[in-house]
């Protein structure tokens, strides 16, 4: 099945900017809805970003919009979310995932895709 390999993460002060990285991996991934969660201890895991299979729809949480930006390489497969002026209630783990439906709508408002990445921190300090 789909496996996602992801990188980045780290601890920064606000303002700074960080840059993760996912690498997916399986049969027709190309035509999967990527995007990325965030989750902090106690509370649900909530909707960041996703793009969908062309690269050119993106969504956000209301939280992030101006600040963060998603994008994906449609040869590699491999996707990216791009943070700026980070705020200390960014800090969370941060998992990537992939769905099997093209469109983003599912992962935007259901938030349960078929496939996750294994997280990484982000913390932020003020």
């Amino acid at each position: 099945q789909v496996q996602l390999v992801q990188s980045g993460g780290g601890s920064v002060q606000a303002g700074a900017s960080l840059r993760l990285s996912c690498a997916a991996s399986g049969r027709s991934v190309g035509r999967y809805t990527l995007g990325w969660f965030r989750q902090t201890p106690g509370s649900e895991r909530e909707f960041v970003a996703a793009v969908d299979s062309s690269g050119l729809t993106s969504a956000y949480a209301d939280s992030v919009k101006g600040r963060f930006s998603i994008s994906r390489d449609t040869d590699k497969n491999e996707q990216y979310l791009q943070m700026n002026d980070l705020k200390p209630e960014d800090t969370a783990t941060y998992y990537c995932a992939a769905d099997v439906r093209p469109f983003l709508d599912h992962m935007r408002d259901y938030g349960s895709p078929d496939y996750w990445g294994r997280g990484t921190q982000v913390t932020v300090s003020s």
